[in-house]
């Protein structure tokens, strides 16, 4: 037998045993009052009227410094000898420009529109990943030397749908301005109906895509929000809320290594992949507004 096998069989019987261990030391002793939508409410942390702070505007603002951050260091920091933190960089940087930006409009217009499509990219990422950051921010207290600690949590603002839900209004309303730019508000009008159509099939065309330009934004904000909602819902419950809802410890120590995986998933794949869908369906709108029919 290889190493590497006995290293994995020793892992799988180690595991097994801390399972069992836990149903038979622990039983039903980890049922307690819990409501998983608590871990997704929005007390104020500092009261300010409309300006008030809490748990999701913090995260905005930190997502916004970043993003800022992030675009000025790219504007200034770029050397002729890149080190390896710029070699990332200008990846990240090529990945907006040229597959995101470039790849759905033309050079001018994309020179135009890169700072918009690059910001909001990096806005979505950031607010993505600083979501999977546990932070003591739970509705639930633990005891430590006396001390009442609030449970660590996750929290992303991307999961709040009021947040996709107006980044999709402000490309619905970015897209619709350049097209009406272009085009004027007639030639606009005019084509969202493919040419060679005419009469009552014409009108008909007309309107459905009218109705597919409103779906768009109900499709940008709850793509987004739905897949980071269900991400963070699925860790929660595989970390520990699943065991405290049945009252059954054991499951707690079964399900850990899964929502471990979940949790690297989520932070390796599915944060950089809603950022980067949003922004190239958003990069595909903006190059469609000024096409000759859309």
């Amino acid at each position: 037998m290889s190493q590497s096998r006995k290293i994995l069989l020793g892992a799988g019987g180690a595991y097994l045993v801390l399972v069992i261990l836990a149903f038979i030391l622990f039983g039903n002793a980890g049922r307690q009052d819990f409501v998983p939508q608590e871990e997704f409410e929005l007390p104020d942390w500092i009261s300010l009227g409309v300006f008030t702070i809490n748990k999701a505007v913090f995260y905005l603002i930190v997502a916004g410094i970043l993003t800022c951050f992030t675009m000025v260091w790219i504007a200034r920091k770029m050397e002729a000898k890149p080190n390896r933190v710029q070699t990332a960089v200008e990846v990240l940087y090529g990945v907006m420009r040229d597959n995101i930006t470039r790849g759905n409009m033309d050079d001018k217009m994309a020179a135009k529109w890169f700072p918009f499509i690059g910001a909001l990219f990096l806005f979505i990422w950031f607010n993505n990943l600083i979501g999977f950051i546990p932070l003591p921010t739970g509705h639930h207290h633990f005891d430590l030397f006396g001390l009442s600690i609030p449970t660590f949590g996750i929290y992303a603002a991307t999961a709040n749908v009021s947040v996709p839900l107006v980044l999709s209004l402000l490309v619905f309303f970015s897209y619709t301005a350049e097209g009406i730019r272009a085009k004027g508000v007639g030639g606009y009008l005019k084509s969202l109906i493919p040419a060679g159509v005419t009469g009552a099939m014409a009108g008909f065309i007309f309107v459905l895509e009218l109705l597919s330009n409103i779906m768009r934004i109900v499709s940008l904000s709850v793509r987004l929000f739905a897949n980071m909602l269900a991400g963070h819902l699925i860790i929660l419950f595989m970390a520990g809320g699943l065991a405290i809802l049945l009252g059954i410890a054991g499951i707690g120590v079964f399900l850990l290594p899964i929502g471990i995986a979940l949790y690297l998933f989520e932070v390796g794949l599915v944060a950089t992949l809603q950022a980067f869908i949003f922004a190239t369906l958003s990069a595909i709108y903006i190059g469609g507004a000024v096409a000759e029919s859309h």
